[in-house]
């Protein structure tokens, strides 16, 4: 187990992305979901960032990355989604989910977030922005995701990566 993953119960209803943000003081915005797989060269070791792609080959040197065959890159992501994110008072919640092991992401928009690279999709711990980037001072990257998570994905699991951009709701 790994702390700020959700884990289902046997039995028991799995808390998703959705049921988070409704019940928060935010107003939804818009939704995505990119559906993508593991690879055996998946080592989730990078320490500020973690990507997912559109590439079908996956190198022993792409640390960051945890999916490949994506169906979707930044610049497929719908207008709506990419000018939401394009919004500094933006907060992404995304859910990574492979078998039955998940875990959920809090990030940030950016208002200089184009979103316009064909193949890659990437949060950053850092605050830095090029067309890959997806969100920005997120609270996981690549080595953080739970080890369990990883080895799915090792063994060429599927991963559905569903992403709510929201904007913050006013401090009244």
């Amino acid at each position: 187990m790994h702390p700020g993953a959700i884990y289902p119960a046997a039995g028991k209803p799995f808390i998703t992305l959705m049921t988070i943000v409704c019940f928060t003081s935010m107003q939804m915005r818009a939704r995505e979901v990119v559906v993508c797989r593991g690879h055996p060269n998946i080592s989730g070791t990078h320490r500020s960032t973690f990507e997912v792609t559109r590439d079908a080959h996956l190198s022993p040197s792409g640390h960051c990355i945890i999916g490949v065959g994506a169906d979707k890159g930044a610049a497929d992501l719908s207008e709506e989604f990419r000018r939401t994110l394009a919004d500094a008072r933006a907060v992404l919640y995304t859910t990574l989910t492979a078998e039955e092991y998940s875990v959920c992401i809090r990030a940030r928009g950016h208002e200089t977030m184009t979103l316009d690279h064909p193949a890659d999709l990437v949060w950053r711990k850092s605050g830095f922005v090029c067309g890959r980037t997806v969100g920005i001072h997120a609270d996981h990257a690549a080595a953080t995701l739970p080890r369990d998570l990883i080895a799915a994905l090792q063994g060429g699991a599927e991963l559905v990566v569903e992403m709510a951009a929201v904007i913050r709701a006013p401090v009244r």
